[in-house]
C-alpha cells in the first residue's frame, strides 16, 4: 500500500502517520520524490484494508501496489533511483558508469597495472573478484582477505570506486569493510540470508540476475534487499541459460528496457559473462548502451592468456580502449555521457 501525503504536508503529520502505521505492526518506508513524498507500507493486506489511512492528517490518498516487488515498482518510486556509489560517482543518472577489471584479483602488481590502465581511459570504478565461486572445486577460488586488501589498496591509491562479490552472510562485514560496493553474484541471486544481510548494510549492493531466473524473480530478490531498509540496490543482467551454446549465456537485452518500465532502480549489463568471449563484449557492449542500460562490467586484463579465471572473456588494455572509443560516439546519439 502506497500513502502519497499532500504537497503542504508537515513533517509533524507525516511522523505522526509513520508512528501509526508502526503500531500497527507494519513497516513504513518514506520515499521523496521531485513533486510528492509517499510512505510505502509494508504488511498483512487485510491490517490495511480495515485501517483508515485515508483520514491521517496530510495524507492526500492511498493506492494498492499491485505488483509483489513493492519496494522495488515505479508504482512505489515513479522517478529513477540515482544510487551515490562514493568517490562522486554516481549511477543511474546521465552518466552511463563503466565498470572494469580483472575477474579475479592474483596480486597486488598485476591489479595495479590493470587499474591504471583502465582508469585512464576514464574508467572510475574497479571490480575483481576476492572470493570467486566456481564450478569445480579445483578452480582458483580467490585470495580471499588478502584480496581485500590488495583491492582496498589500488582503490585508495588511484581514487577510485571498488567493487567485488559477497558470498557468504557470515563474510558481509569483511567484505564491507574493504570494498565501496557489494556484489551478490548470479548463482546467489536467491541466497535470501545474504540478500537480508546486505539489505541490513548501507552498501551499494550490485545484484546480479541468475543464470536460470525470470524478471519477476530478479525483482523478488531485489525487494528483499530493500525490505530490509537498504535502497541503494544496482541490477546487472548478465546473460541467461538458453539452449544456445555458442555463447557462455545469451544475453537477454530486452530486460534492459524492460526492468526500466517496471523498476526504479539503476540496471546495468556484464557483457564479459554473457558472452564468455572477448570478440562479442564490444557489439554486447553497444547494444546494451543502445538499449538503456545506466552502466557496464566488463572483464579487462594485462594478460588474459596468463589470467587466473575467465581470460577468454577478458578485454586486453587496446580492445578495452578501442571499446571506449566507440562508445563515447554512441552515447552522444541517445543524449548520454560517458
Amino acid at each position: 500500500m502506497i500513502i502519497v501525503l499532500q504537497r503542504n504536508a508537515t513533517q509533524e503529520q507525516m511522523d505522526y502517520i509513520i508512528e501509526r502505521v508502526k503500531k500497527l505492526g507494519l513497516t513504513p518506508h518514506v520515499s521523496r520524490g521531485v513533486e510528492r513524498t509517499i510512505i510505502g507500507v509494508i504488511g498483512p493486506e487485510d491490517i490495511l484494508r480495515v485501517t483508515p489511512l485515508e483520514a491521517f492528517p496530510g495524507v492526500e490518498k492511498v493506492l494498492p501496489v499491485l505488483a509483489p516487488y513493492r519496494l522495488v515498482s515505479r508504482e512505489f518510486k515513479a522517478e529513477s533511483s540515482i544510487i551515490e556509489l562514493g568517490k562522486g560517482v554516481r549511477i543511474g543518472d546521465r552518466e552511463i558508469i563503466v565498470m572494469a577489471g580483472p575477474c579475479a584479483i592474483e596480486n597486488l602488481e598485476i591489479l595495479r597495472e590493470i587499474a591504471l590502465t583502465i582508469k585512464e581511459k576514464g574508467v572510475r570504478v574497479l571490480r575483481g573478484g576476492a572470493f570467486k565461486p566456481r564450478t569445480s572445486p579445483y578452480s582458483f577460488q580467490g585470495l580471499g582477505k588478502k584480496g581485500l586488501e590488495y583491492l582496498k589498496q589500488v582503490g585508495d591509491e588511484l581514487g577510485m570506486v571498488t567493487v567485488t562479490e559477497v558470498m557468504d552472510p557470515r563474510d558481509v562485514e569483511l567484505v564491507a569493510g574493504y570494498t565501496d560496493v557489494l556484489q551478490i553474484g548470479a548463482r546467489n541471486m536467491q541466497n535470501f540470508n545474504l540478500l537480508r544481510e546486505v539489505g541490513a548494510t548501507q552498501k551499494p549492493i550490485l545484484l546480479k540476475r541468475g543464470m536460470s531466473s525470470t524478471i519477476k524473480e530478479w525483482l523478488m530478490s531485489a525487494e528483499y534487499i530493500l525490505s530490509e531498509g537498504n535502497f541503494n540496490v544496482i541490477l546487472c543482467e548478465r546473460g541467461i541459460r538458453t539452449f544456445e551454446d555458442f555463447t557462455r549465456n545469451t544475453l537477454d537485452v530486452s530486460a534492459v528496457p524492460a526492468v526500466k518500465q517496471l523498476s526504479h532502480l539503476p540496471v546495468i549489463v556484464d557483457p564479459s559473462h554473457a558472452a564468455g568471449k572477448w570478440n562479442l563484449i564490444s557489439p554486447l557492449s553497444k547494444a546494451a548502451v543502445a538499449a538503456g542500460c545506466d552502466g557496464l562490467i566488463i572483464e579487462v586484463h594485462t594478460h588474459p592468456e596468463e589470467a587466473l579465471s575467465d581470460g577468454a572473456q577478458s578485454l586486453i588494455p587496446e580492445r578495452f580502449t578501442k571499446l571506449m572509443e566507440e562508445l563515447r560516439v554512441l552515447v552522444k546519439a541517445i543524449d548520454r555521457d560517458i
